[in-house]
């Protein structure tokens, strides 16, 4: 029976509380986003100490265009700014950047700076940080179908076909979703990859992680038993 003695191969992270943890210091809801980021190095770093190989952060779904337009436009923005800008990081930690979502739909600038960082870090080896942006996992399984369809010109496909046809179908399987400000759901989150990922929910709210965090969060991986629909 697999066990979790390992730690996780693949986390996912739901980032959650950024507008909170702004407002509980009467600043705009732009600083939270920004310490958001600072966050989210804190992490990378601490993950890769952990071995785990691949962290997807939840940075922007398709759902998030509803919010007002001047904060949409500040967190493209600031995608654009920090992803490309913040190379050197990824460089010095052997962090390779990949992105999974309907790109095609992002804002040209965005993709480009999404497609040079790809580039400037893919023989980055320590750890692979995916960002998943314009993301929805309903979304990514309809897009995964839809490719599927066309290259075999069935009418039926396999769900084996369709892991296959995912946004990133060679990266491992999420192992663990973890999300942060004490909310418990998983937001159309790596919903095909979900299927058996343990899940856990946590009180702190995103720009108040750390390295103690994904400790914490390794620590309560290797507590599950996965039993993948079979008994112990």
């Amino acid at each position: 029976m697999p066990t979790s003695a390992s730690g996780p191969r693949h986390l996912g992270i739901i980032m959650d509380g950024n507008g909170r943890w702004a407002k509980k210091r009467s600043l705009p809801r732009t600083a939270g986003h920004v310490e958001g980021l600072k966050a989210l190095k804190r992490v990378i770093i601490e993950a890769k100490e952990q071995g785990i190989e691949v962290v997807t952060f939840y940075t922007f779904s398709t759902e998030n265009w509803k919010r007002s337009e001047q904060e949409v436009a500040y967190l493209m923005h600031l995608i654009v700014s920090k992803l490309h800008g913040e190379l050197s990081f990824y460089n010095r930690h052997g962090i390779r950047i990949r992105a999974r979502g309907d790109l095609q739909a992002l804002p040209p600038e965005v993709r480009d700076a999404i497609a040079r960082t790809e580039e400037a870090t893919k023989d980055n080896s320590a750890i692979t940080a995916v960002i998943a942006i314009n993301y929805g996992g309903r979304d990514e399984i309809c897009r995964a179908v839809g490719r599927a369809l066309k290259k075999s010109g069935a009418q039926e496909v396999s769900e084996e076909e369709i892991g296959q046809n995912l946004d990133l179908p060679d990266l491992p399987v999420v192992d663990m979703i973890v999300r942060s400000a004490d909310e418990q759901r998983l937001s159309n989150f790596l919903l095909w990859e979900s299927a058996y990922a343990e899940l856990a929910f946590y009180e702190k709210l995103w720009p108040d992680w750390g390295a103690e965090e994904i400790k914490a969060v390794c620590r309560d991986y290797r507590l599950r038993v996965r039993k993948f629909g079979g008994v112990e």
